[in-house]
């Protein structure tokens, strides 16, 4: 505890000043414009847009985090199941959480576009080609955080399992578990705890994340991180205070995706 004690104190001091200077510019108590007085308006200005806002960041966050803890998942079990395997699908995945999420939205757009390398491998002309990108779906968008946040998963779900797994299946083969008996009553409980973990991270990433759906997204309707970007860069500086209200209703939101996986966390933990 002593030795990331100095780092978590710097991150949460940085983080804590942030979000404090947010709430007060939300709550009219640092206008950029005028006197500063307690009031809701950044709230109040910005509400018919945060409702639809909120549903389109909780589901795109929502949908690429079950495609990633399911990919990394599986990644992870047959990474675990072979030695030579193991190194292969764990060099993949290190190889791609060092790139850059806009730089992997630009390669997810140049596959998914209807010009895209993927319909002209199939032979599909543009018309023909569904909307994958700026779409209505955000399926382009979701595909790129899923891929992303998958590495991860897997990565952290190997950590775990490559160090307890092995001693447990083989317990548990001595007294007579199969295959998928030891898949359900060893290997998943195992990996139940940091897949829980890494899927929350990644939620609240994702939750957060600006510049993917920026890039590969609708014009119309934005997530929480797009509004809030376009709302704090308009040469309107009254809607500065909109902008940090967005900012910590998104900051509400993954503190409350937080608890909630805490408290899981927790009782997936008293219950093994």
């Amino acid at each position: 505890m002593l030795l990331v004690l100095p780092a978590l104190v710097l991150v949460v001091t940085v983080v804590g000043a942030a979000l404090g200077s947010a709430l007060l510019l939300a709550l009219g108590l640092a206008p950029l414009v005028g006197e500063p007085a307690l009031s809701l308006d950044g709230w109040r200005e910005v509400a018919p847009d945060l409702g639809t806002s909120i549903r389109i960041s909780l589901g795109i966050a929502a949908a690429s985090t079950a495609i990633a803890a399911f990919v990394g998942l599986c990644i992870a079990l047959a990474a675990t199941a072979a030695v030579r395997r193991s190194r292969l699908l764990g060099t993949l995945a290190s190889l791609t959480i060092p790139i850059p999420h806009l730089v992997g939205a630009a390669a997810i757009g140049l596959l998914l576009a209807d010009a895209g390398f993927l319909s002209r491998l199939l032979g599909v002309d543009p018309p023909s080609w569904p909307p994958l990108v700026g779409g209505r779906l955000w399926v382009a968008v979701v595909a790129e955080y899923a891929w992303k946040e998958s590495a991860f998963v897997a990565l952290v779900v190997i950590g775990v399992l490559s160090s307890r797994a092995a001693s447990y299946g083989e317990t548990a083969a001595l007294l007579g578990a199969g295959r998928w008996a030891r898949l359900r009553y060893v290997t998943l409980p195992l990996a139940a705890p940091a897949l829980g973990a890494s899927a929350a991270v990644s939620f609240v990433y994702t939750l957060g994340s600006y510049e993917v759906a920026a890039l590969l997204g609708r014009p119309f309707p934005e997530p929480l991180p797009v509004l809030a970007f376009r709302l704090f860069t308009s040469i309107d500086l009254t809607a500065r205070s909109q902008a940090a209200a967005v900012a910590v209703t998104t900051a509400l939101l993954g503190l409350v995706v937080v608890l909630l996986s805490l408290r899981a966390l927790r009782r997936l933990a008293a219950e093994q």
